[in-house]
């Protein structure tokens, strides 16, 4: 009887912590992204829909800007995880990839740019505290990383474009 009461203790505690996850949720990062997304929007609409949207389709024609620029920008203003929205002024097709991109842009950014995802910074500032106790600058550190980051984020959107080409086109 005691190991049964000790499983449904177990199991219940398992709800209690989703429940206390999704209240963190609930007072913490919804609204900041609702705000954002309000903020975004409103500027968006300020600037003008016609405006943002024809840039957007100027500079995401080259593969080039479309995985390192848009990314950048949308990271570097938005932070993580609204940064995400921007893939809303790309063709259908080119989503996948800048998401794949995206999402790999918010670590390396941190070191330069720490607002962009202050959940991230306890890593790089980690791998700085380390760097700093050898006696060395963690601005080099935090530059590479970026450059790095940039490099990355290419290829991984032109490859992931490919694949989602070769996906659908097999379908």
């Amino acid at each position: 009887m005691e190991l049964i009461t000790k499983l449904a203790e177990g199991f219940m505690s398992l709800f209690t912590a989703g429940g206390e996850t999704f209240m963190g949720w609930v007072s913490g990062i919804i609204p900041m992204v609702v705000c954002l997304m309000t903020f975004v929007n409103s500027i968006i609409k300020l600037i003008g829909t016609e405006k943002v949207e024809n840039f957007a389709k100027k500079i995401t024609r080259f593969a080039v800007l479309r995985y390192t620029l848009l990314p950048l920008m949308a990271v570097f203003f938005l932070g993580n995880p609204m940064c995400y929205t921007f893939g809303r002024f790309l063709e259908e097709k080119y989503k996948p990839a800048y998401y794949d991109a995206a999402v790999s842009f918010v670590h390396p950014v941190t070191g330069l740019f720490p607002h962009a995802n202050a959940g991230e910074l306890f890593v790089y500032l980690g791998i700085a505290t380390g760097l700093q106790e050898a006696g060395l600058s963690t601005g080099g550190l935090a530059v590479r990383y970026f450059i790095v980051g940039l490099i990355v984020i290419l290829i991984r959107g032109l490859l992931t474009e490919r694949i989602y080409a070769f996906m659908t086109r097999n379908k």
